[in-house]
């Protein structure tokens, strides 16, 4: 993984965008079952330990088949039918169904996972306004506002100790979640408007050129990482449309 760490965090944005075009214009199990397998071996043949992928995608492991039940349940019933009742059919076309939906959901959250794990706020931000050219002014107000949601966190934990210390306790849950909820808020905004000020002092949003500490660059490694994504997607693709097994979501 230490060769993907080295790369842009733009070129990975596009990366796993270009690798998880077809599993979102697409729905059967095939194109997932070969993009996943593919992404699964370069994935461990960049270094990738089965321990760190547990760990990173857990919460995605338990997701895909949550929403594949969903989709055996109530799924478009066509084909066969093993079992029913009453708004829930089984039939062989919602199992098809269901395997796709878990398959396509790992195939597109897994990379997207590990890509992204570790990946520096401000060297995206950089990326996404020089190479992209994204308006600097929105980029970096969204880097902004991405610092202050840890402080949010924080806020949120010192303000419930505070209240068990003045013996309020966890008594009227839900008066108390409202009433927290509000003094948040209202710190949110007392907080984005200091900020939005001591930024537009030290001239964010003056317009005209900006220089950067930083410049965002790409090399081989990017141009590589790019080229293995898109063949991965045309591959997946390709063999459902030739095995004639494609299943596009608008059909």
């Amino acid at each position: 993984m230490r060769l993907v760490a080295r790369t842009n965090p733009v070129t990975r944005l596009a990366a796993a965008i270009v690798v998880t075009t077809p599993l979102l214009l697409t729905l059967d199990w095939s194109a997932s079952t070969v993009i996943l397998a593919f992404e699964l071996a370069l994935l461990f043949a960049a270094g990738m330990k089965l321990g760190f992928l547990l760990r990173s995608t857990w919460p995605l492991l338990i997701a895909a088949p949550l929403a594949g039940v969903g989709m055996l349940l109530y799924g478009a019933p066509s084909g066969r039918e093993y079992a029913s009742f009453w708004l829930a059919h089984i039939t062989s076309g919602s199992i098809g169904l269901a395997v796709a939906v878990s398959l396509r959901a790992l195939a597109i959250g897994i990379p997207s996972i590990v890509l992204f794990r570790g990946v520096d706020a401000t060297e995206l931000a950089d990326g996404l306004a020089q190479r992209v050219r994204l308006p600097a002014d929105f980029v970096l107000g969204t880097l902004a506002a991405q610092r202050l949601v840890g402080l949010l966190i924080s806020d949120w934990r010192q303000m419930s100790l505070a209240r068990r210390a003045r013996g309020l306790g966890d008594a009227w849950a839900l008066k108390r979640f409202a009433g927290m909820s509000f003094a948040l808020l209202v710190l949110a905004i007392r907080r984005g408007t200091k900020l939005a000020t001591a930024m537009e002092a030290r001239g964010f949003g003056g317009g005209g050129a900006r220089t950067w500490a930083r410049p965002s660059v790409f090399g081989a490694r990017d141009a590589w990482l790019v080229a293995i994504a898109a063949v991965v997607a045309a591959t997946g693709l390709g063999l459902d449309l030739a095995f004639g097994t494609v299943h596009w979501v608008w059909a």
